[in-house]
């Protein structure tokens, strides 16, 4: 019960982005419960139906079977419509050898509806969400570690070890939050030394000697 209590409520979600996404999970959801309760429960004294073991295999036809389905009507979705992509003719043409004149007759509300039926085949489209790059604390702390290197010094900034990074807003971002956590485990291991003069003042970096980091 809690599996299939699990399934609906993932169904529920699912229905209000994309119902054959929801419907494809509803089956395979059926279809994993039977083949768990046949390998579960002992088998009968004398059993005509098919093995778990066919079963298995029989869906998993219906699974190559439902994605060439997908495929296809994906390959026919990427079609032209009529009346989205191309349009009949509305007005037929005019026998040759007259020349009367055409007279259209339409008020501002034909107008509007027209323009709206039209944007309104237009309105369904999907967004695809772009994946941002950021920076883990691995990657922040081994850069902090080559760029300051092995040996103490002078105080550094810490953006100023980030200039060849920082080269959009959202690079500045991730690199300096990661950089900042990645410098105070640095500084908790004892290897290096973070200071600021005043709050949101920039941060100032320097390895710490040896003979400091043993004190």
């Amino acid at each position: 019960m809690a599996l299939a209590d699990q399934y609906l409520a993932f169904i529920d979600a699912a229905r209000k982005v994309r119902l054959e996404l929801a419907a494809d999970y509803l089956v395979m959801a059926a279809w994993l419960a039977y083949l768990k309760s046949r390998l579960l429960l002992p088998l009968p004294p004398q059993e005509d139906g098919p093995s778990a073991e066919e079963m298995a295999a029989a869906f998993a036809r219906r699974l190559r079977h439902l994605e060439r389905i997908r495929q296809a009507a994906a390959r026919l979705m990427a079609r032209e419509r009529l009346g989205r992509d191309v349009f009949p003719r509305v007005v037929p043409e005019r026998p040759r050898g007259t020349d009367q004149p055409v007279t259209y007759t339409a008020t501002l509300y034909d107008l509007l509806s027209a323009y709206a039926a039209q944007r309104q085949r237009q309105a369904l489209s999907f967004v695809t969400l772009k994946t941002r790059a950021v920076w883990s604390l691995a990657e922040a702390r081994a850069r902090l570690e080559r760029l300051l290197g092995g040996v103490a010094g002078d105080w550094m900034r810490l953006d100023h070890f980030l200039l060849d990074y920082l080269t959009t807003p959202e690079q500045r971002a991730t690199a300096l939050a990661s950089s900042f956590s990645a410098s105070l485990e640095m500084v908790k291991d004892g290897t290096l030394d973070i200071r600021q003069d005043a709050p949101f003042a920039p941060l100032w970096l320097r390895n710490r000697a040896p003979e400091e980091g043993g004190a």
